[in-house]
């Protein structure tokens, strides 16, 4: 729903920011399939809109197409094509579903990586994030509605909110190759999306997690919390809170 967010923000700044929330769809796939060891390979485009007058925006087509590219560069995988459905009745008219599929590698068959190995006494190690990411974004567009400047709102860093929330998600392929290519151990890897912290203990087995130090929180997702009233625990369970993945 970042879209909807963007959309909104242009009215305020006349951008688009369909470069930064491509992505954010190309984040959504390549730091999930990372987590297995595999490396990204290529990507598919899925752009579903509500009519296919939705393109004929030549400035917000233009960003979307050069900022799906460039994420892509900087991933190291090809553009494999795609699908620009137009779905009337479906997709709401004006609106666009974005969504990105990944192919990968597992090369060699070591590098396979599904937390059979996860012991009692490995570490944690958080990368850090941008801000809200892509999860999260339905609470920071409900707020929104609840400010009196809405997306217009200023952060104390006095960035508007509405921008500092299309910050694009940040890509961790390069991160994790780097520790795959120097043979660093990685027992298991999670991306930490929707449930915020909770992502931390998805490994089935019966682990106890302990956190000695917290990652600063960015000034958007502080200003989300202080203005929902969210109390910590919540805050941590639904956001990234600073933290956008994880290897163990």
């Amino acid at each position: 729903t970042k879209s909807l967010v963007a959309d909104a923000v242009r009215q305020l700044t006349g951008k688009t920011y369909y470069d930064q929330i491509a992505q954010d769809s190309i984040a959504m796939a390549v730091n999930d399939i990372i987590t297995v060891g595999a490396k990204p390979l290529s990507i598919h485009a899925y752009w579903a809109v509500g009519g296919t007058d939705w393109f004929s925006d030549a400035q917000r087509m233009r960003d979307l197409v050069e900022g799906w590219k460039r994420a892509c560069n900087l991933t190291g995988v090809a553009w494999g094509g795609g699908e620009t459905p137009s779905l009337s009745g479906i997709v709401e008219a004006g609106a666009i579903d974005l969504a990105a599929s990944c192919v990968g590698i597992i090369r060699p068959k070591e590098r396979l990586t599904v937390g059979n190995k996860l012991a009692a006494g490995d570490a944690i190690i958080l990368l850090e994030s941008s801000g809200i990411h892509a999860n999260g974004v339905s609470l920071a567009r409900k707020l929104a509605e609840q400010l009196p400047d809405g997306y217009g709102s200023r952060l104390a860093n006095g960035r508007l909110y509405g921008e500092a929330l299309l910050d694009p998600t940040l890509l961790y392929s390069s991160v994790i190759e780097a520790v795959f290519t120097a043979g660093i151990p990685v027992h298991y890897l999670a991306n930490i999306t929707g449930h915020g912290w909770r992502k931390l203990m998805r490994h089935p087995s019966p682990f106890e997690y302990r956190l000695t130090a917290l990652p600063p929180v960015p000034p958007v997702l502080q200003f989300i919390v202080e203005k929902t009233g969210l109390a910590l625990s919540e805050a941590y369970a639904t956001l990234n809170m600073g933290a956008g993945f994880a290897l163990f």
